[in-house]
């Protein structure tokens, strides 16, 4: 949205260009710093699939907001990426050694971290991101998904969790959550860790309004886990795994 002009104003009174940069950078600021975003390897065989990961990107540009993603330069990954980095936002790719042969094609883009497996390459993305985000994806993405939204659960952490339901892609699963709750495999309260959408728009915009609950002491350990990874050379993931355990 381009700034109004006030015809009747003077030119003493008018914004320079600097002001004007100013202004427009404050009315597309966001609470979040880097976004992470699920998303397939693949585009799928919709052209909204495409579209929408481009949309995505865009939005994220626009309010200043960093990516973190998968680390892949194909399919919805590689549109997304591209998108940020081209409109001058940071990209951060976390990508297992094993699979930088299969997802890594072709020119990357902003800054690619190669990690030793897969269960760290989750903890990296968790860690450096303020909210969650699934673009339509396979067992990867709903995999990726469905463990923030359990951390979610757990309180190990409180960031939000967004679903980009283009095309209604992701109706089923969210009729299946509304099943387990109706049964009561999901309390109702947590119905509500997932907040979905079907443009980027959107679902940024009620990510941006998302209210955690609960789950402060979990929350905290998590935080601990997370500090004390960092300061290790390499990923001890028994020990990870089993705060996780401990956790549940």
């Amino acid at each position: 949205m381009g700034l109004t002009t006030i015809p009747q104003q003077s030119p003493s009174m008018a914004e320079s260009p600097q002001q004007e940069q100013n202004t427009a950078v404050s009315s597309s600021s966001s609470r979040f710093k880097r976004v992470c975003v699920f998303c397939g390897s693949s585009a799928g065989k919709r052209d909204s699939y495409s579209d929408a990961a481009i949309e995505l990107g865009q939005e994220l540009v626009a309010r200043g907001v960093g990516l973190v993603y998968g680390g892949g330069s194909i399919g919805l990954m590689g549109l997304v990426s591209q998108t940020v980095h081209r409109g001058g936002g940071h990209v951060l790719g976390i990508i297992p050694r094993s699979l930088m042969g299969k997802e890594l094609t072709g020119e990357t883009v902003g800054e690619v971290k190669a990690v030793a497996n897969m269960h760290q390459r989750k903890a990296e993305m968790a860690r450096h991101s303020d909210c969650f985000i699934a673009l339509p994806g396979g067992y990867g993405t709903l995999e990726e998904l469905l463990e923030v939204i359990t951390w979610a659960q757990l309180g190990i952490h409180d960031k939000p969790v967004g679903l980009l339901n283009v095309d209604g892609y992701y109706n089923y699963l969210l009729t299946f959550i509304d099943k387990a709750v109706d049964d009561g495999f999901i309390k109702p309260s947590q119905r509500h860790i997932i907040v979905s959408a079907p443009t980027a728009k959107e679902l940024v915009q009620k990510l941006e309004e998302y209210v955690p609950v609960g789950g402060e002491l979990a929350k905290n350990m998590w935080e601990v886990e997370q500090q004390q990874q960092q300061q290790l050379v390499g990923f001890n993931t028994t020990t990870a795994l089993q705060t996780e355990v401990a956790l549940s």
